[in-house]
């Protein structure tokens, strides 16, 4: 017996199913019943808003990023005078909020606005992704909530909600098949001008029904064409065979403070926390020995170095062991000794410090 072909697997050249053509309609009409409406990136058609919203969103929970969006917006409330700050500026506003590329990319993006676009962001995905740091699916976000430009999206929450719609079975770690993916949810999208609940709808079944380990599928208004829901087991897809390798990474900080200033030290420009600030930091704790001896410090003498508790930090790539020593120093030492910039403990709220650093100093 010959097996039954899926006609919408990534193998399948047939297209979409006509019973397909529902898709839209019904998940248009859940989202404007059922959806998120009351966000504070909703309801506008402000690209610098939708903008700010979509790259603060990257990677990162809405519970998380709803306080940021505020303090950027009460700080910079335009494009062009986020362009107008400075880098530290914007980067000491992200600071804890992580993916520090995305501050640096914001920041560059928002001066391409400025001064190629007149302050004003282009009005078509194509353009949008010509900017620093917006790739295809922020700028047809963009585009569809801001211009009503019909394209689709594709970020983390939409491939589930459609790898799971289609049972579609290719390896998305295979750019072919991520192709194939773009195409289906091309030929998904609604001919009537509801790009903007549309758009929505993918983004909040996402989040809150088609979810990863546990989708509520009785509650999913598109359940009854879910293929993904057929096989019985939809949390088989997306298929991504390429899984991140993790690794350990462990460092030591010197925490050096002098009447009430504490030395830091700015991180290089590429690299994690690029441009953030940052206790002198070492790689073995024999580094960090050599340089505090070299200031007269050091276990066992007289003025010997306090052990901090000892902090674990996650990141995409590695979990990071980070072990802290600190002393109250007598002299501050010459920038021969130990370069940096001493800062007020009262004044490090004003510093772009690593998440893991501002849980240390409290």
């Amino acid at each position: 017996m010959s097996k039954e072909v899926n006609p919408l697997s990534s193998s399948s050249s047939s297209g979409l199913t006509p019973v397909l053509a529902d898709f839209a309609p019904l998940l248009v009409a859940w989202q404007r019943r059922h959806g998120r409406h009351t966000l504070p990136w909703q309801n506008t058609r402000d690209p610098y808003r939708v903008w700010l919203s979509e790259i603060m969103l990257q990677q990162t929970q809405v519970a998380t990023v709803l306080a940021y969006y505020q303090r950027f917006l009460a700080r910079f409330p335009t494009v062009t005078d986020l362009a107008a700050a400075s880098l530290d500026e914007v980067l000491t506003l992200w600071a804890g909020l992580g993916y520090y590329s995305r501050a640096r990319n914001l920041h560059a993006c928002a001066q391409a606005v400025a001064q190629l676009h007149g302050g004003q962001f282009p009005h078509s995905a194509l353009q949008l992704q010509t900017l620093p740091g917006i790739g295809r699916s922020t700028a047809a976000a963009i585009a569809a909530f801001c211009f009503g430009e019909r394209v689709a999206i594709l970020d983390g929450n939409v491939k589930r909600v459609l790898t799971r719609l289609l049972a579609f079975d290719g390896d998305l770690a295979r750019s072919a098949e991520e192709k194939k993916l773009w195409l289906l949810a091309t030929e998904l999208l609604p001919q009537q001008p509801d790009m903007v609940a549309y758009t929505q709808g993918l983004m909040d079944m996402g989040a809150t029904v088609c979810t990863p380990r546990a989708p509520q599928c009785p509650a999913c208004p598109v359940s009854a064409l879910c293929r993904g829901r057929e096989t019985g087991e939809p949390t088989l897809f997306p298929v991504k065979t390429r899984k991140l390798k993790r690794s350990q990474r462990e460092n030591w900080w010197l925490w050096l403070e002098h009447e009430g200033q504490v030395l830091l030290q700015q991180r290089p420009a590429t690299g994690v926390w690029a441009g953030l600030w940052s206790l002198p930091l070492y790689d073995d704790e024999a580094a960090l020995q050599q340089a505090a001896q070299s200031l007269g410090l050091g276990l066992g003498q007289s003025a010997a170095l306090e052990i901090m508790p000892r902090i674990q930090h996650a990141l995409t790539h590695f979990d990071w062991t980070l072990h802290t020593q600190r002393a109250e120093l007598e002299r501050r030492p010459t920038d021969a000794q130990i370069s940096g910039h001493w800062v007020a403990r009262e004044r490090l709220a004003d510093y772009a410090l690593p998440a893991p650093l501002k849980k240390l100093m409290g």
